[in-house]
């Protein structure tokens, strides 16, 4: 019973291992749920080998001291875990003893050292470090082939840069009329100038005075003067009114940046303003402040009533 709590303790050991523990959470986050499946079988088979080599090492226990048990000849000699610890873990500590000596020549002060021999498994040790020693050093050294301290940190700040700009196009992929918000930042606003320069300055004239399009330096707007309204303006365009969608040559964060810009237009003084056109927008409102005051309407409306009157 000894010999399978010791098992089991040193394969406890071995799970809490924190440098184990922290790249295995630190792995385990980063791969996908193929892998991770694939890992649980892995994990799951091993266990049950390591099960099965407790059972087998158990079962040779009961099988041996059944026959010492069975055969008193043999009741003395040690067992098979005995002489293995005696090989390898302990040593023949009683002989040894009788060689311990006091290093008469090693005295300081009086205090002398006492020659004590090592135990096989410190030996081991103290072999299995040199070994691996020369093993680390023709790995990382003489052949190359593995990575420094600073290679490691240099993939993984690659890995941080690709994993960053993924995260990146996902989240540009999901901006649209129902989530943009209006970005005012500087470099926003620059960009979103280059773009209304290049693309609607035609229509609505290099300082947004209006020309075929409308003015877009006053309140008055036709589909509305939010930002999430010109961004869908943007993206779909006005068929009807000859204004095409955009959303094949600008991406969201390109359609959101110039709808920004066209927002910091509002109260600038254009050199030649166009007359307004749709709805008064006032921002916060549920519901347009009044109809349109285009021109063309107001006539029509003049003659609307004139009719009726007469």
């Amino acid at each position: 019973m000894k010999k399978l709590l010791t098992l089991f303790t040193f394969s406890g050991l071995l799970a809490s291992n924190p440098l184990l523990a922290q790249e295995v959470s630190g792995g385990f986050a980063a791969i996908d749920s193929n892998q991770k499946t694939l890992l649980i079988i892995i994990g799951i088979t091993i266990g049950v080998i390591i099960l099965l080599l407790v059972l087998m090492i158990y079962l040779m226990s009961f099988i041996s001291t059944v026959f010492r048990k069975e055969n008193p000849e043999i009741a003395e000699e040690p067992s098979w875990w005995e002489s293995f610890k005696l090989k390898f873990v302990t040593g023949d500590i009683e002989e040894e003893q009788t060689k311990d000596k006091l290093m008469n020549d090693h005295s300081y002060d009086g205090i002398q050292e006492l020659d004590n021999f090592m135990p096989p498994w410190l030996q081991w040790v103290f072999t299995g470090t040199i070994i691996i020693a020369f093993v680390y050093f023709g790995y990382y050294t003489v052949l190359g082939y593995g990575k420094t301290g600073v290679e490691e940190y240099q993939e993984e700040v690659r890995i941080a840069a690709i994993e960053a700009k993924a995260r990146g196009e996902s989240a540009l992929a999901s901006l649209d009329e129902t989530n943009v918000t209006l970005d005012d930042s500087e470099a926003a606003l620059a960009t979103g100038n280059t773009i209304f320069q290049a693309n609607c300055a035609a229509c609505h004239a290099a300082d947004g005075g209006g020309g075929v399009g409308p003015n877009l330096t006053d309140k008055y707007w036709i589909h509305g003067g939010d930002i999430k309204d010109l961004f869908s303006v943007i993206k779909y365009g006005v068929i009807s009114k000859g204004m095409v969608p955009w959303e094949d040559q600008l991406n969201p964060k390109e359609i959101q940046e110039v709808a920004s810009f066209i927002l910091s237009l509002q109260g600038t003084s254009p050199a030649a303003p166009k007359d307004p056109q749709g709805e008064l927008y006032e921002e916060g409102a549920e519901e347009p402040a009044m109809d349109s005051v285009s021109p063309a309407d107001t006539t029509s409306f003049a003659t609307d009533t004139t009719a009726i009157a007469e």
